[in-house]
């Protein structure tokens, strides 16, 4: 009898770290790809931005640099704009460079190179806010008078809350119920003899 309780234990404790593993999912994005974070020079098939665009950045999520002879700077937007080096919040010179996403908002990324940032080695991310933490209060802020938009980028930054459910959000819904789902199945298993 004892060594059953042992199998089942040891079979809980399994699944269980299975299923931590599998809803504590965060990703890690190679920035650049195998070309990594370098000076465009007119062949790429699409910039910085563009790449940010297509991905969904949660928090959690990281983002990896690898370069050489250059930098990653974390700046403020208007230093992003003017493509200024010279008051980073953050400045990496490393070569490999992981970057955790903490907070929900845009992150603004350059190079430590003016002529690379203006040739376009610079990089906006939005991190998005988990639909299931976000909850607007009443005393939200009045959205700022460039209205919704951030500099023309595409982003919503409205503080209002979320209008639509988004597929990152559907995705995000469905991982949680699957998560129930499978750890209810996995209990009747192991306690149903």
């Amino acid at each position: 009898m004892a060594k059953f309780s042992t199998i089942k234990a040891c079979k809980f404790s399994l699944i269980f770290a299975i299923l931590f593993v599998f809803h504590v999912s965060c990703f890690q994005y190679e920035v650049g790809g195998e070309k990594g974070w370098i000076k465009p020079d007119g062949s790429e098939l699409e910039t910085y931005n563009e790449w940010a665009e297509q991905n969904r950045f949660h928090i959690g999520d990281s983002i990896n640099f690898k370069y050489t002879n250059d930098s990653v700077l974390l700046v403020e937007r208007s230093d992003y704009e003017d493509c200024n080096v010279k008051n980073p919040m953050l400045k990496f010179d490393d070569g490999n460079t992981v970057y955790e996403f903490d907070k929900s908002g845009f992150v603004y990324f350059i190079s430590g190179k003016p002529k690379h940032c203006q040739a376009g080695q610079k990089m906006i991310i939005r991190v998005m806010v988990q639909y299931a933490a976000h909850h607007p209060t009443a005393s939200s802020p009045a959205p700022s008078s460039q209205g919704p938009t951030d500099a023309g980028y595409g982003f919503i930054t409205d503080s209002s809350g979320p209008t639509s459910t988004n597929s990152s959000d559907m995705l995000s819904v469905t991982s949680y119920c699957l998560t129930l789902f499978m750890g209810v199945v996995i209990v009747l298993y192991l306690f149903m003899d």
